[in-house]
């Protein structure tokens, strides 16, 4: 019997983005966290005795401001060393951009595969074939797991291997290939790397994703970590994620369609809060608040959302490390404006005229004059770089939601809350 432990997508020294422009900003932890994350795998891989670590790409962040990046890695090999823990590792794109990683001299007990073809490695006295091929180049497009050689008889077979199988979102499409692909060759374990999600693509052949072992952004959420292998009698007995992340991201979901008042509305997200809070068991947690559910506070919301993200910001600093990294406002109406309004009322017609516009930056300066203005009241979580510009394209919808709607919560409004 003997344990062995799979990771992935470490990114050494990689920022976490979403909280520096705070002043309250956990900033020595941010820029710790991945080395801390990492430093609890070598913990993790010595307190359970492993037989070897495998390591399925991207290591590194790309190219390194200074070579203490790798020198960190290489002194925490040398602990596995010591332990005569066995390391295994196949790079992956952003390791193929470093130029330092080329000439980087790695410790004995690790094996970097090569980057020109699979490689087999064997483990005779555990019984084991372990089989890999790194990247030569950022962008890997050729299906290299065709290229794997067979599974051998009477070894367990493990496969190492960076790619986005069939697509996953939000991940370049690198190495591509079919679960079939994969099933072909007669592995007992595919260790893959790439994907920051933790899923098990397949139990039988066991197919994994660990995901990375530290969340980097809010579009990171979640438990990270790696994943521990038991084998027993040759065969794969047990298959386990443990968590290593040492900051922890969240979506904090409120649903406002019962708080009648703006006291209820805060008293539900400081039980939103202390929910993620308990669920992240000690780690500090960054958290991106969405207030959701057909509200009768749903314009007030909008109309002083700036003021209430303070509010809500000074609720998570008084749980303790906890940052608000961004509030959304995501509420609806409980009956439709034309109702409350009059279909055919001067009001109504101005406040479609308004749902209909163009949001898009040049456009919406040009409708509406005075939107300069506006601009400056808006609360920093609806801008980027100072201008009406979305941090990615996957939030302009958003955005432009909630442009409209205060907009319209000004119209409507006489005034902020008292």
């Amino acid at each position: 019997m003997f344990t062995f432990l799979h990771a992935a997508d470490i990114h050494l020294d990689s920022p976490l983005r979403g909280l520096e422009t705070y002043a309250d900003a956990p900033v020595g932890q941010i820029r710790q966290a991945t080395r801390r994350a990492f430093d609890n795998l070598i913990d993790l891989a010595i307190a359970e005795r492993v037989a070897f670590v495998l390591l399925s790409g991207d290591l590194y962040d790309g190219e390194w401001k200074d070579y203490n990046t790798g020198l960190f890695f290489v002194n925490r090999m040398g602990m596995l060393r010591k332990e005569n823990i066995r390391v295994f590792l196949a790079s992956g794109n952003h390791d193929a951009a470093s130029q330092i990683t080329k000439s980087l001299r790695l410790p004995d007990n690790v094996h970097l595969f090569s980057t020109k073809q699979p490689e087999t490695l064997l483990l005779e006295e555990l019984g084991v074939a372990v089989h890999g091929q790194g990247y030569d180049k950022r962008v890997l497009a050729e299906n290299i797991a065709r290229t794997y050689p067979q599974g051998l008889p009477h070894h367990l077979n493990i496969g190492l291997l960076h790619t986005s199988l069939t697509g996953r979102q939000g991940h370049e499409p690198y190495a591509p290939c079919s679960l079939d692909d994969l099933m072909a060759k007669g592995y007992d374990y595919w260790a893959l790397g790439h994907v920051h999600l933790r899923e098990e693509v397949s139990r039988s052949p066991w197919i994994v994703f660990p995901g990375n072992i530290q969340g980097r952004h809010i579009h990171e959420p979640g438990a990270k970590g790696a994943t521990l292998v038991r084998v027993e009698e040759g065969r794969i007995a047990t298959v386990e994620h443990r968590d290593l992340d040492v900051l922890r991201w969240s979506l904090c979901r409120v649903d406002l369609t019962d708080c009648t008042t703006m006291d209820l509305a805060i008293d539900a997200v400081r039980q939103g809060m202390e929910t993620e809070q308990a669920e992240a068991e000690g780690r500090p947690l960054a958290i991106r608040l969405q207030l959701v559910g057909k509200s009768e506070l749903h314009a007030e919301l909008h109309r002083d959302s700036a003021l209430l993200t303070e509010e809500f910001r000074g609720l998570a600093a008084g749980l303790g490390e906890m940052w608000l990294e961004k509030v959304v406002f995501a509420t609806q109406r409980p009956v439709a404006l034309a109702v409350d309004l009059g279909e055919e009322t001067p009001m109504a017609e101005l406040i479609q005229a308004i749902e209909g516009l163009d949001f898009e930056p040049a456009a919406l300066m040009e409708l509406v004059p005075g939107i300069g203005e506006l601009q400056k009241k808006l609360p920093p979580e609806l801008l980027h770089e100072g201008g009406l510009v979305p941090a990615s394209i996957s939030e302009a919808s958003d955005l432009r939601e909630e442009i409209k709607e205060m907009l319209i919560a000004r119209l409507l409004g006489q005034g902020g809350r008292r």
